[in-house]
């Protein structure tokens, strides 16, 4: 059942990567590939082993009813192994003798949750991909339309909407694979029994543990990491990125589609981004729903590296106090990115407003630059007075700077010389050449950190 908040804060294909039907689906996973993986090492025969993998289908199970009794024991694996054993028999009494053998409930809980993490990264890395293709495209095209930059939120130097959509590319692109790597070095299998020692399978435990790694594709780990969470950590350090990355590109988004500044706007088409009571606005909902997914992410990220420290072979409470955290983390940050995506899709650049932007200054934002033309001739620190002084006459009287400036500058610079110097779109420094390595244009694509390298495609 949907729930209230789901169509914000649960948007897009990893809320069904995570939901109690997916947590099921991945712990009958586990115990159908552990069933295997004892047939593969001898310790039962493949067709006892097919019993108990055709009762791990997630329809005939209750997720609530299982939740009820996981009170009993205090995690679900119990009554789920209760009630399988129960299936399995009625099929084949031997076969049940072997289900869940040599595991404990917790093996299959990080198993499952190690699952439940590939399936849901698969589903979110799609959804960043396709928001930094769109972002690389429009980093291309607007390559060099200049635009105010802004540091301590006011206007600094200009630079061009192409470098600012391609720092926003190349964040996305580099927190995905950062994720990437996490799954791939830290999605690992659990398999240690009572005490981390797979004591109940002898010494065929090791090869039991290697053949579930094969069987689930996940990583074979050196050891049983019931108390040692550097696993769920580095996901959540990935995940927690990604969310930052996500985060600072819809910030700029909403802020960049104030009233006032209007330089981005999200064409959701009627019906999307309107007001309850105000009846002309058009908000970058897309935008606004991906910061408030992004802002929940550091929290649960908190929670998730506090449950670290955890006692002896077994913690009490700590590897519980995962789940719940685990799962909102990947539900938010996949509803993050697919709303990145949602607004990277919706986005519309409007090269005037980042003109009439840039032109807001009156010139004094371009100050630095006639600082340093001049600077050769009358010295840097009488240049800087110089120009201050124009700049704050500009501000006070109203009048246009470089008439201000033509006056004070008299036989030193002309009027269309001034006039030059303070077009933004001759400072733009390496604007263009930063674009280009992220973007892959050119030698500079090709040679630079860019995506090529780093981002989606190495995936």
């Amino acid at each position: 059942m949907t729930g209230l908040f789901d169509g914000v804060l649960t948007r897009g294909p990893v809320g069904p990567c995570t939901d109690d039907t997916a947590w099921l689906r991945a712990l009958l996973d586990t115990e159908a590939a552990l069933a295997r993986a004892l047939a593969d090492t001898g310790l039962m025969t493949p067709a006892q082993a097919e019993a108990v993998a055709g009762a791990c289908d997630p329809d005939l199970y209750d997720t609530g009813a299982l939740g009820q009794a996981a009170a009993g024991g205090g995690n679900p694996v119990i009554p789920l192994v209760k009630e399988l054993t129960g299936r399995v028999r009625a099929v084949d009494a031997e076969a049940a003798r072997h289900v869940h053998q040599g595991a404990t409930s917790q093996d299959v809980m990080d198993t499952a949750a190690m699952l439940l993490s590939r399936r849901a990264g698969d589903a979110l890395l799609a959804d960043l991909d396709s928001a930094t293709e769109i972002l690389l495209s429009l980093a291309a095209e607007h390559r060099d339309t200049p635009m105010a930059g802004r540091t301590l939120l006011q206007q600094a130097l200009p630079t061009t909407f192409g470098a600012v959509a391609a720092g926003w590319a190349h964040g996305l692109s580099t927190a995905g694979d950062g994720l990437w790597r996490a799954l791939d070095e830290s999605a690992a299998v659990q398999l240690g029994g009572a005490v981390g020692t797979l004591a109940s399978l002898g010494t065929d435990g090791p090869r039991v543990a290697a053949a579930l790694a094969r069987r689930l594709g996940l990583a074979e780990p050196a050891l049983p990491w019931h108390t040692e969470r550097g696993r769920i950590a580095d996901l959540a350090g990935a995940l927690g990125r990604v969310a930052g990355a996500v985060g600072t590109a819809a910030q700029d988004v909403v802020l960049l589609s104030q009233t006032e500044i209007g330089e981005v706007t999200e064409d959701g088409g009627p019906g999307v981004g309107g007001s309850s009571t105000l009846p002309h606005k058009r908000n970058p909902v897309a935008a606004v729903s991906a910061l408030a997914c992004a802002r929940q992410a550091p929290g649960l990220v908190s929670t998730l590296l506090a449950a670290q420290i955890q006692e002896h072979q077994r913690a009490a409470g700590s590897w519980h106090s995962e789940w719940l955290p685990l799962t909102d983390l990947w539900r938010r940050t996949g509803s993050a990115a697919a709303w990145m995506h949602t607004s990277a899709e919706r986005m519309r650049v409007h090269p005037d407003r980042m003109r009439t932007g840039l032109d807001a200054t009156g010139g004094t934002a371009l100050s630095e630059r006639v600082t340093t033309d001049l600077a050769p001739e009358l010295g840097r620190l009488e240049a800087h007075h110089l120009v201050s002084a124009a700049c704050a006459e500009a501000v006070e009287t109203g009048r246009d700077l470089v008439g201000v400036l033509a006056e004070r500058l008299d036989g030193v610079r002309s009027p269309d010389r001034i006039r030059a110097l303070l077009d933004p779109s001759g400072y733009l420094g390496a604007a263009g050449l930063f674009t280009d390595r992220v973007t892959g244009a050119g030698e500079a694509g090709s040679n630079g950190s860019t995506t090529s390298e780093e981002g989606t495609h190495e995936r």
